[in-house]
């Protein structure tokens, strides 16, 4: 798997002459889009923040209805799912356990290794793999990451309910649906490991 990244296409724009600063091929910005001259904004992959389609479309909306709709919208990257279409899919939303343990410093980590049972029936050897991650103090579920086939649809109703402030214990009231793969997101109950002052600490 390579993934060689993207150059932003400010050639003939010509920053220079409006005093638009940049570094290399992108645009900084700040929560509100603007660049370094007050009345001149930038939004989507030129501005190197998260390259994706539909954050860009959710920039373009916020700068909109900041500058014409009367509201006051900042750009939320937090806790934007995404998905790398690859066999098995793999399906991401929030922080990744390393960035939980450096941002929250104590972090619960519940993780699930299986062989899902279409795939178990022939004897595949493709397996499953889910982690949630979860602030300790706090209990809300901040990152979950899945390794199977349809990742990407299951991450996105996932997102909802992260971005709303979900906890473990939330997770835990929702009744799985049986037989598939997502009822593990609701039914791991055992701590695989926690993080106490961003350093991990294996179960005994």
């Amino acid at each position: 798997l390579y993934a060689t990244g993207r150059k932003g296409k400010i050639e003939n724009l010509n920053l220079e002459s409006a005093g638009v600063h940049h570094e290399n091929s992108m645009i900084p910005v700040d929560n509100y889009s603007k660049t370094n001259v007050e009345n001149i904004y930038a939004v989507g992959d030129v501005t190197d923040r998260i390259q994706l389609t539909p954050v860009a479309l959710m920039e373009g909306h916020s700068l909109a209805d900041t500058l014409y709709g009367g509201m006051d919208r900042p750009c939320d990257h937090e806790f934007v799912a995404s998905t790398v279409f690859t066999n098995p899919e793999i399906g991401t939303v929030g922080y990744t356990e390393e960035e939980a343990a450096e941002k929250f410093k104590d972090i619960t980590v519940y993780k699930s290794k299986f062989r899902a049972m279409k795939h178990s029936f022939p004897k595949s050897e493709t397996y499953s793999l889910f982690k949630l991650i979860v602030e300790t103090k706090t209990d809300k579920v901040v990152g979950c990451h899945v390794a199977t086939d349809g990742a990407g649809e299951m991450v996105q109703g996932v997102a909802i309910a992260i971005k709303m402030g979900a906890t473990k214990k939330d997770f835990d009231a929702t009744i799985g649906i049986h037989p598939t793969s997502a009822e593990e997101l609701v039914t791991m109950r055992s701590p695989s490991y926690h993080y106490k002052d961003g350093v991990k600490v294996e179960e005994e």
